[in-house]
């Protein structure tokens, strides 16, 4: 049976994280893979041992390490949360990790107005341990994210694609998936049955 391989996309505070906690609660059999999560224990536990400068091959050396066992050696559907903007950074991800053959591949795009991603950044208390080189908080963060050449989601990158434009749309985006998801193993369960 084909798994789920769930996406985010989206600038900072646009609650891609809120959305993949609630998503796996509802969707049996699946986990969250976020990096701010690597990069904060590698950032207080292993800070001697991160690249001074380019990218962080120590984070993205655990994330590969993380996704390739759940791959091999699990049969949950797997929840990518991290902001994922670039169409070439995606593509990769697709090619090498979550292919055709394998999994059902969906992007969530949240597209939030970024008047309120900067009221949120203002509010947050998120830690801000995930953060090494140019950059030492969110507002930062969505600065680069403004400035960087927008680059528009397609249906053509996945099977399905879901944006999110207020976040109280997420409970029936998540509803949606849950179905990908039932509807998957129904096709599966039901030639064996015959």
């Amino acid at each position: 049976m084909k798994r789920l391989l769930i996406m985010t996309v989206g600038k900072t505070h646009s609650g891609k994280s809120s959305f993949a906690k609630e998503l796996e609660k509802e969707l049996a059999h699946s986990f969250v893979m976020d990096q701010d999560h690597h990069a904060e224990f590698l950032n207080t536990y292993y800070e001697k041992l991160l690249p001074k400068t380019g990218a962080n091959t120590l984070k993205n050396g655990l994330s590969k390490y993380i996704i390739d066992y759940a791959i091999e050696q699990t049969n949950l559907h797997i929840i990518v949360c991290n902001a994922n903007r670039s169409k070439s950074e995606r593509t990769h991800l697709f090619e090498e990790f979550f292919t055709k053959e394998k999994f059902i591949r969906i992007l969530v795009h949240f597209n939030l107005p970024d008047e309120i991603l900067l009221a949120r950044i203002k509010a947050s208390k998120r830690n801000t341990k995930i953060f090494r080189g140019a950059y030492s908080n969110f507002q930062q963060v969505l600065m680069q994210q403004q400035n960087a050449p927008s680059e528009d989601l397609s249906t053509d990158e996945a099977d399905y694609l879901f944006v999110i434009e207020d976040n109280a749309e997420n409970s029936e985006v998540i509803q949606q998936i849950v179905q990908i998801a039932e509807k998957a193993f129904k096709e599966f369960v039901q030639p064996t049955i015959q």
